[in-house]
């Protein structure tokens, strides 16, 4: 099926080697947390039947005041995030974060970054981004992506 009626709609533009340094900020980006990419991020996405990510009920119960993001949902918005900054030109080689406040339906959630590092091993170009992602109840998550120019 051809695809170019997308091409407007999509960014295909990646970042250069040469125009990347260290210290330089990532565009934030700044998305509404809802119930549906809360229990379909947990159940579609990612397999996690644990009620507190589906069930309000049940996340009352375990204390939290509304279902709330599970973490591998959360990875794959911090993956995404970098990914849309850095374009196709580049892999995605290693991701990790570490959870904090928990993100709940009708909270924004701000996610930041900046380039940590940028440097060569075996001839290739990397990156090393640290970013994090803050709701109204404060940090959600912090963490460190590697890039790799393909």
């Amino acid at each position: 099926m051809p695809t170019d009626w997308m091409k407007p709609h999509l960014q295909y533009d990646s970042v250069s080697w040469a125009e990347v340094a260290e210290g330089d900020e990532l565009p934030a980006h700044v998305r509404e947390v809802d119930t549906t990419l809360v229990v379909l991020g947990a159940i579609s996405a990612a397999r996690d039947f644990y009620p507190v990510h589906h069930d309000k009920d049940a996340a009352i119960a375990a204390g939290a005041p509304d279902v709330f993001l599970n973490i591998l949902t959360t990875n794959g918005l911090m993956a995404s995030f970098v990914t849309n900054w850095c374009g196709p030109d580049w892999d995605l080689t290693d991701i990790g974060l570490r959870l904090l406040i928990p993100a709940f339906p009708g909270q924004k959630l701000t996610t930041t970054g900046t380039v940590a590092r940028k440097y060569e091993e075996a001839g290739q170009q990397m990156l090393d981004i640290e970013f994090g992602a803050e709701t109204d109840y404060g940090p959600h998550c912090k963490g460190k992506a590697t890039l790799r120019r393909a």
